[in-house]
């Protein structure tokens, strides 16, 4: 199934193929590619992500909202992350622990916490899912989750490596109920990318193609 966000941001199902031949995993990778991948013109300064609250609560999923956008990202840009339903990082107890012992500060410390730790070497899975949850310090990282008494707090934000920002504030100041998918243009003349659906998509600036 190759499903996006149409014209008008509501998600839609552009294809569905069933078999079991190299065919029809063609015809599906060409037509996700035309409908999933967005090359955008210029590195992109700041990317705001609605994580939507009925699927996304913990960073284990939310982090799509990093690894899916990271290539268009420009170095020093910023990713401001909404999360109203966001209550735990890993989605089993094993995982969130582990994620709230080492959180998510780059590949090579991560890489060291595995040679060091024998619990990361049994679990290398939430070792991968670490360095992913990185920017490695190329652009900042802002989580907004929501306020009630099941989300997480500012504290735990802040301990595993990201930004906290106040969830009101920022779809306040972003314009938020107006924001169309793609390019905004802030009141106040700032430029932001807003992203409606993470899981839908992969984003790139071509730069990250040319060697």
């Amino acid at each position: 199934t190759v499903v996006g966000v149409n014209k008008d941001g509501r998600q839609q199902t552009y294809g569905l193929f069933v078999g079991d031949d190299f065919t029809v995993f063609d015809l599906a990778a060409k037509l996700s590619l035309e409908v999933n991948f967005q090359m955008v013109e210029k590195p992109l300064k700041k990317v705001l992500v609605w994580l939507d609250p009925t699927e996304f609560k913990s960073t284990w999923l939310g982090n799509k909202s990093i690894y899916r956008t990271r290539m268009a990202i420009a170095d020093g840009g910023e990713l401001v992350v909404l999360a109203p339903a966001l209550k735990e990082f890993g989605e089993d107890k094993e995982i969130d622990r582990l994620i709230r012992k080492y959180g998510y500060f780059g590949t090579p410390e991560t890489l060291m916490a595995v040679d060091e730790n024998e619990e990361l070497q049994n679990n290398l899975g939430a070792a991968a899912h670490l360095i992913h949850g990185s920017s490695e310090g190329r652009f900042s990282i802002t989580y907004c989750p929501g306020k009630g008494a099941e989300n997480l707090t500012r504290k735990e934000i802040e301990s595993v490596g990201f930004q906290w920002g106040d969830i009101d504030e920022m779809m306040q100041k972003y314009n938020f109920p107006l924001l169309k998918e793609g390019f905004n243009i802030l009141p106040d003349g700032e430029e932001v990318y807003y992203i409606s659906s993470p899981a839908l998509g992969l984003w790139a600036h071509r730069d990250r193609f040319e060697y």
